[in-house]
């Protein structure tokens, strides 16, 4: 199935809906507004290559060829900030910058292997600005692993703004021209975590 922006923004007011009625006993952290960008970085995205997601991954799960009833069934269970297909290899995690060195090592094995597959690792602003981000990131260039890094600023780490935390104007990786990574801004109509209405844990 080829998900257009449509679909997914009506698959998160669908989730945003279930989660404001009380029938998602656990967090949920929403897209919206970068529909365009994360289309875009997926159409270079095969089924044989691996996805690597934060918190806030049903766009990927679904443009990963995810079912969204699937997607929507892990949801409703609770593991929204866990989604895990590795069927159609996408996995994510609730862990700050968990998922980075995983994707890493995933990335190496695939090039001692000599296997056709790419891996492709969102992150978050804030993530983008930490140690481990750096070192992986520096890790893969030295060894010219075959590794994407997505970096998606929404300007909401949890309650604290990126560039007032690290005193920045600018983050690192922002406007950057570089074969290995992507960074884009977008403004969403969420917050941080829930979806606006339901008083959030």
């Amino acid at each position: 199935m080829l998900m257009i922006a449509r679909d997914l923004i009506s698959f998160e007011e669908d989730i945003a809906a279930e989660f404001n009625a009380s029938k998602i006993r656990a967090p949920v952290h929403l897209y919206f507004g970068n529909e365009e960008q994360i289309i875009k970085a997926f159409q270079k995205i095969r089924p044989q290559d691996w996805v690597f997601c934060s918190w806030r991954s049903h766009y990927q799960c679904l443009l990963k060829g995810v079912p969204p009833a699937e997607v929507k069934a892990e949801i409703m269970a609770g593991r929204s900030i866990s989604l895990c297909f590795p069927k159609h290899r996408i996995l994510s995690s609730a862990i700050v910058t968990g998922v980075l060195p995983i994707a890493l090592g995933t990335a190496l094995a695939a090039k001692r292997a000599g296997r056709d597959e790419r891996v492709y690792c969102f992150m978050g602003e804030m993530t983008s600005e930490t140690g481990t981000a750096h070192e992986c990131i520096k890790y893969a260039r030295n060894h010219a692993l075959p590794i994407h890094w997505i970096v998606e600023d929404n300007e909401k780490s949890v309650c604290t703004d990126t560039r007032k935390t690290w005193n920045m104007k600018k983050l690192t990786y922002e406007d950057v021209s570089a074969p290995d990574i992507t960074y884009y801004r977008y403004t969403s109509k969420y917050p941080h975590a829930g979806a606006g209405q339901r008083v959030q844990f």
